[in-house]
């Protein structure tokens, strides 16, 4: 909650007026270059006045030139720019006025004469702010889920991969327990290190769903319930809730939180509720809540499901195994799938290795559909879903089909079906090949080492599985995708659209990026067009400003900023008179470089990325920029336009002032986002803007250009 508050003091004891000391945070969830000029605008007009002005930016590496507790300490007022969540808790006490990322590009004069009456933020109100100007955010509960996500998917990867590594290296076949490693052996060491990733996945997903959504006193009861929900003994159930129960659980703890900060409590127990009194209340409620109400009808499901099952066993083997298909792919380690495959491994020991068979062919076609889909479309995937999908085609080739939950949970309504399509195929083609599994485990691993019968017909049913769920998932977040940006669903020719990040962290990332966005970490969630994930330094401004006399003067090559910029890619008259042609004849003056392989997919990319938000910076700027590999090497490009180009720009202004960067896949993303970082801090300088404007050809401009560096 906040307070008003009467105008900050000026004076010290003596009488001497002490200079003004005023604080600003700024981040931007689709590219640092909004970030960056927010920042440069704001300390701009902070000086102008003779302000004190220190800005924190919380570009894709995360904060940078961080507000310290002596800075808040002294600080006069605290502006938050901002279309991202941004801790507010830190700032107890101190007038906090928060708006969107673009009014501080807008109007930074004006913020700055508002936070010297904005209200104090008090301890105990909410901590997140997000700013009103994002126009392309997500909702909240997009944004927790990926949060939760950004944070689970380091477990599940090295989780899986430790349990993997010990089962291809210390593990061996054994009809009576599957895949069995030696007790008191390293490698047994090794699993067992693996599964406690594994368990630790599961609550670490509900924990930061819920800590999105109410902040630090919903971590616990998050935790705590995402633990019951994926430990069915205690609601008297063969299996947990798996990933499907911690997301429930995860907005249950949050949202309980945050009704419980509503209820009005004295003065003297505000200091106790967010550490005592919200986690035990809220982490007591929702554990019994899901142990009596939610856990019973689990329970229920995996004991009829598995009479339901039992009763199908002389019927179609095409349908058994579809079905049997269905269910492992439905929530990867959940009642559903537990009670497919505890089904499959109980009839091994009556002889029947066909229902096992079955089931083995469908485990691993949800991590190896997944990767698989990372790699057909890389640019429908952040940078860290694509990491995380090359260590769920290595868990997939183990039968660890817990590596297709991350992106399950970060878009369940596509990837569920996918899976569960992939999942119906493997089955029923492995049903009707009679492939038989004498270990009750699946994936090609139990095949190599030769505890499958029909092994070439095993392989075919996980590859069409596999490349069914991949081809489906890719289909489904593109067409998803499209939907929520209301573009029309044209040919596959034209590419797909890329995400925003995931929160993941939100990263995204961490939770997602486009190719200067974050990935949250966001949201993160960055874009998966692009899919870089950090920025350069904050304080990384260009070179000092020259006149353009001067630096034609200047003897060094024709080329700047590290010679990605060059003679050959300015144009000192841009002809095109709209977004998507500008975009067209700046992709083909990089073309003249040699670098181009695909304009057409460059150009597609570079639209996608202006589809998450625009790139048009307002003062006349337009700086858009791709991650593709329709360039072999990292290429900028300069042009002008007369009349200027319609951007939809922060300010209203048409671009006049254009540049284009594009870097391969491959390429370090730092090198890429400190050129984005150095344009907008430089082109902030109106002389700057002046002169590019005004040099008269194409070596004049190169020359002013070499102040950025």
């Amino acid at each position: 909650m906040t307070s008003p508050a009467g105008p900050p003091p000026t004076g010290g004891g003596s009488g001497e007026q002490k200079r003004l000391k005023l604080l600003a945070v700024t981040a931007c969830p689709t590219g640092i270059a909004h970030t960056y000029m927010a920042a440069e605008k704001l300390a701009q007009a902070a000086e102008s006045r003779g302000i004190d002005m220190k800005v924190e930016t919380q570009g894709s590496i995360g904060a940078e030139n961080v507000l310290d507790d002596n800075d808040v300490k002294h600080a006069d007022g605290i502006i938050v720019a901002a279309d991202k969540d941004v801790d507010l808790s830190r700032f107890a006490g101190k007038r906090v006025l928060t708006v969107g990322v673009a009014e501080g590009i807008r109007h930074p004069e004006r913020l700055i004469e508002q936070v010297l009456s904005a209200p104090v933020h008090e301890a105990g109100a909410l901590t997140a702010a997000s700013g009103a100007g994002g126009g392309k955010e997500r909702s909240v509960g997009y944004k927790a889920l990926m949060n939760g996500v950004s944070y689970m998917i380091p477990f599940v990867v090295v989780g899986g991969l430790l349990i993997a590594i010990s089962l291809s290296l210390g593990g061996h076949t054994d009809p009576s327990g599957g895949l069995v490693i030696p007790k008191d052996s390293f490698w047994m060491d090794v699993n067992n290190i693996g599964v406690i990733g594994f368990t630790l996945m599961v609550p670490i997903l509900s924990g930061y769903i819920a800590y999105a959504i109410g902040d630090r006193p919903a971590l616990v009861p998050g935790m705590i319930g995402g633990w019951i929900a994926n430990t069915g003994e205690l609601y008297d159930s063969k299996a947990g809730a798996g990933f499907i129960g911690a997301i429930v659980t995860g907005f249950l703890a949050g949202y309980l939180v945050l009704w419980i900060k509503k209820v009005k409590v004295p003065k003297f127990a505000q200091p106790i509720m967010p550490i005592i009194v919200i986690p035990i209340v809220a982490t007591t409620a929702l554990g019994l809540f899901f142990i009596y109400v939610i856990g019973k009808p689990i329970s229920w499901v995996f004991e009829n499901l598995t009479d339901w099952l039992s009763g199908m066993t002389g019927t179609s083997a095409i349908l058994l195994g579809a079905i049997l298909g269905l269910m492992i792919a439905f929530d990867m380690g959940g009642p559903v799938n537990k009670t497919a495959f505890l089904f499959g491994a109980g009839l091994i020991a009556t002889g029947n290795q066909t229902v096992m068979g079955m089931c083995a062919a469908a485990i691993p076609v949800m991590p190896l559909g997944q990767g698989l889909a990372t790699l057909i479309r890389k640019r429908l995937y952040t940078e860290q879903e694509r990491e995380t999908g090359l260590a769920a085609l290595f868990m997939g080739c183990f039968g660890i089909s817990e590596g297709a939950i991350p992106f399950a949970a970060a878009r369940p309504a596509q990837v569920i079906p996918a899976n569960m399509l992939g999942g119906a195929v493997a089955g029923a083609t492995a049903g009707v090949a009679g492939v038989e599994d004498a270990v009750p485990h699946g994936g090609p691993i139990v095949a190599v080492l030769g505890a499958v019968s029909g092994v070439p017909m095993f392989f075919v049913a996980v590859v069409i599985g596999t490349v069914v769920t991949a081809l489906t998932t890719v289909a489904l977040v593109d067409i998803s995708e499209r939907r929520r940006r209301g573009e029309a669903l044209v040919g596959a020719g034209t590419g797909t659209a890329g995400l925003e990040p995931a929160l993941v962290g939100a990263g995204v990332g961490v939770p997602g990026a486009g190719a200067a966005a974050v990935v949250a970490q966001a949201a993160v969630r960055e874009s998966a067009a692009t899919g870089t994930t950090s920025a350069a330094p904050a304080g990384s401004p260009g070179l000092s400003a020259g006149s353009a006399d001067e630096s034609e003067a200047d003897d060094s090559p024709a080329e700047v900023l590290s010679g990605y910029l060059t003679e050959r890619t300015v144009k000192v008259r841009l002809d095109a008179a709209d977004k998507e042609s500008a975009i067209r004849e700046m992709a083909e003056l990089l073309a003249g470089t040699g670098k181009v392989v695909d304009v057409d997919e460059l150009v597609a990319t570079a639209l996608r990325r202006e589809a998450q938000g625009t790139t048009g910076l307002g003062e006349e700027i337009a700086i858009p920029h791709a991650k593709t590999d329709a360039v072999t090497a990292p290429v900028v490009g300069f042009a002008r336009s007369v009349q200027g180009v319609e951007w939809d720009s922060l300010d209203g202004t048409k671009a006049r002032l254009v540049f284009m960067i594009a870097v391969p896949e491959a390429a370090a993303g730092d090198e890429h986002l400190r050129i984005l970082s150095l344009l907008s801090r430089k082109l902030m300088d109106a002389g700057f803007r002046q002169r590019l404007l005004a040099a008269p050809d194409e070596s004049a401009v190169l020359g002013v250009l070499r102040e950025v560096g």
